[in-house]
């Protein structure tokens, strides 16, 4: 089990920086769909990607710290149902994938982290 973690941990961490680093760079995608789409303002998106590289180092130092790889994975299970429900909240419904997708990731961060 802490294989596939350290597995998951690396590439989930990997997809957070890209994700992370489109908000500080405003990628034009992101923000059609997070500003234009979800609502949330533009001074904000320093935030969200905070919240993303935060979550991303966790991951990697829970490898070796397992509480710390916990607290990470819960933290990034929240940020995802927020992010689920911000856009269901504006009827955006198909613009949950991604964030379904990274609310799965998240989960099972945070069960191969528990199950080792």
């Amino acid at each position: 089990m802490h294989t596939a973690y350290v597995a998951l941990a690396i590439v989930f961490a990997a997809l957070l920086v890209f994700s992370g680093s489109g908000k500080i760079r405003r990628q034009p995608h992101q923000v059609k769909v997070v500003h234009e789409t979800v609502g949330v303002p533009l001074k904000y998106f320093g935030w969200l990607a905070a919240c993303e590289f935060a979550g991303a180092v966790g991951l990697l130092l829970g490898i070796a710290w397992p509480l710390l790889g916990m607290a990470a994975a819960t933290g990034l299970i929240l940020y995802f149902v927020g992010a689920i429900t911000a856009h269901l909240r504006v009827g955006d419904v198909k613009g949950i994938g991604p964030a379904a997708f990274m609310l799965g990731m998240a989960v099972a961060a945070l069960v191969l982290r528990l199950l080792t």
